[in-house]
């Protein structure tokens, strides 16, 4: 799992079968302290319930694929939950 943040969302112009209905999201994602990393990725998602400025946690790849319904959709990145808040502890500093 990945940690998230919806920057945004996509009107596509064409849908894919079995993507229909299915929000598809701008998400920038995050390290375990909420610190944006890498480039804000498209992710479509399963939980039909993320919005704008939400914390979440996505799955790539082949997880990703199995997460929708029908499986096997042609995705890269899906959302699967929303996250209330994230508490770090670093064993190190303590």
């Amino acid at each position: 799992m990945r940690l998230g943040r919806v920057i945004g969302t996509v009107t596509p112009c064409v849908v894919c079968d079995g993507l229909e209905g299915v929000p598809m999201l701008i998400v920038q994602p995050l390290d375990k302290r909420k610190n944006p990393v890498d480039s804000p990725i498209v992710a479509a998602d399963s939980t039909r319930m993320a919005a704008p400025g939400e914390l979440i946690y996505y799955e790539s790849i082949r997880e990703a694929a199995l997460a929708l319904d029908p499986w096997f959709v042609p995705v890269n990145d899906a959302i699967i939950g929303i996250v209330d808040d994230v508490h770090y502890f670093d064993l190190e500093e303590t």
